[in-house]
């Protein structure tokens, strides 16, 4: 696909994929949706790429949905524009990689939602976040999905009811992000974050990351009985048997599945 509104890059085992329409805030444009639809479930099969970084053009992140594609639908328009969002979304969950939000500027409503579904976010010291959709007649409750999971019920309702903005400190404090840095230092600390990460086994990760998801709304009782199902699997990939090997004769491990 010939990308309009995004970006995609490697540069070794990281991916980034760029939101690219700053004189719009990088809103959520179906034309954005779809390329980002494309670029991810692309990368999905890439073994060479372990970790994605989404990260925007510009001064701010993202702005959520483009409101001028909102007016004067139908309602089969208005469910696709959202059934597409929703692909994009799982996508972010679904893909083997973990995906790194790095956020500066505003993120708010499909844009804090986009941050909230990210496995990890770094924000810059000036980034805030909000779901305003209340003040505009239209309540946030896609992105309510993704802040509910991200930083608990009370917290989410305020932000959902009020509209206000969180800056990256308090964020940081409910849980929504991960690490809050000089805006001067967030690409060189989310490359270093994502090369953290890339230096284990890609298929660890993998089994990792749709492990957490997989249990992490489960009963205890259930989870761990996933869990020790998994954990036993994992055991029989030669990655594991090489790491432990490697592990007791004090050595640096070597990836099969790099």
């Amino acid at each position: 696909m010939d990308y309009q509104e995004i970006i995609f890059t490697t540069e070794g085992p990281v991916g980034y994929l760029t939101l690219n329409n700053p004189q719009k805030i990088n809103a959520l444009s179906r034309k954005m949706i779809q390329e980002m639809i494309h670029a991810l479930t692309a990368v999905s099969t890439d073994e060479t790429v372990k970790v994605v970084v989404i990260r925007a053009a510009g001064k701010h992140f993202c702005a959520g949905h483009d409101l001028s594609e909102m007016l004067d639908q139908g309602i089969k328009t208005y469910k696709f524009i959202f059934d597409q969002c929703t692909q994009m979304m799982q996508l972010i969950h679904t893909i083997p990689q973990p995906v790194i939000a790095q956020v500066q500027g505003v993120a708010t409503a499909a844009g804090c939602q986009l941050a909230a579904w990210c496995d990890l976010v770094v924000a810059s010291e000036d980034a805030r976040f909000a779901t305003p959709g209340v003040k505009i007649g239209l309540f946030c409750t896609t992105p309510m999905v993704a802040i509910t999971r991200a930083i608990g019920r009370k917290a989410a309702m305020e932000m959902l009811l009020t509209g206000r903005y969180f800056p990256a400190d308090e964020a940081k404090s409910l849980g929504l992000v991960n690490r809050v840095v000089p805006l001067a230092h967030i690409a060189s600390e989310t490359e270093n974050l994502a090369r953290q990460i890339a230096d284990a086994s890609r298929l660890v990760l993998a089994i990792g990351k749709q492990g957490f998801y997989a249990q992490v709304d489960q009963s205890d009782e259930s989870a761990m009985q996933f869990a020790k199902h998994t954990i036993a699997m994992n055991l029989t990939a030669e990655d594991a048997q090489n790491g432990i090997r490697a592990f007791i004769d004090k050595q640096t491990p070597i990836w099969k599945n790099c």
